[in-house]
């Protein structure tokens, strides 16, 4: 008979770091995917690159917890963000501007961002757009740099509603998101809009 009990397998690991980087994102408004899953794997005494999961894990996380611990206001706030998402993505359509993140997967909370991506030469050109349509933004600062990492992130609120602004060059929009989250283009935000407004009614 062993002394010690078996270590859980990695993807048991896996699955306790993403519950609880959810719960963390969800009860102390914790917005960054990396320092959530940092976090829990601190609390879970796991060593961060032994068992971390990718944002995708920590999304679908995100859509359970909110399934056991509903949040009556979610559905408006979702619908309202989308909403917000659509107004931003048509003003900024010279760039491809894509809709991603929590906002896209439906597990936005009421910490969350309204995360869009856009393509362009120079992030200048955005900039230099947002401040002639009198948009007050701040650069936030990018990290952990790289070939896939935006040339930009600008942030600003919308109506009150939080916006990150993920400024890239013009071929990121051919390569996959690192972290395997989707990208939505307008007219299927505008879907997801229609069909939470006809589950209002």
């Amino acid at each position: 008979m062993p002394l010690h009990d078996d270590p859980p397998p990695r993807s048991t690991l896996r699955q306790n770091v993403a519950a609880l980087a959810a719960r963390l994102m969800t009860e102390d408004g914790i917005s960054d995917h990396g320092l959530a899953k940092r976090k829990a794997a601190r609390q879970l005494g796991i060593t961060e690159g032994e068992a971390m999961p990718n944002n995708a894990e920590i999304d679908a996380a995100l859509r359970e917890y909110q399934s056991l611990y509903p949040d009556d206001e979610h559905e408006e706030r979702l619908l309202a963000m989308r909403e917000t998402a659509c107004e931003v993505m048509r003003m900024l359509a010279p760039w491809r501007p894509a809709l991603t993140g929590a906002v896209l997967d439906g597990s936005a909370n009421g910490f969350s961002e309204v995360e869009i991506d856009v393509f362009a030469d120079s992030a200048k050109d955005v900039e230099i757009f947002l401040l002639n349509e009198a948009v007050d933004y701040e650069h936030r600062e990018i990290r952990r740099p790289g070939p896939e990492s935006p040339e930009a992130v600008l942030t600003f609120d919308w109506d009150e509603v939080p916006v990150k602004l993920c400024v890239f060059g013009p071929f990121a929009e051919r390569i996959p998101r690192r972290n395997g989250s989707e990208r939505a283009r307008l007219p299927a935000v505008e879907a997801l809009c229609a069909a939470d407004r006809q589950q209002e009614d």
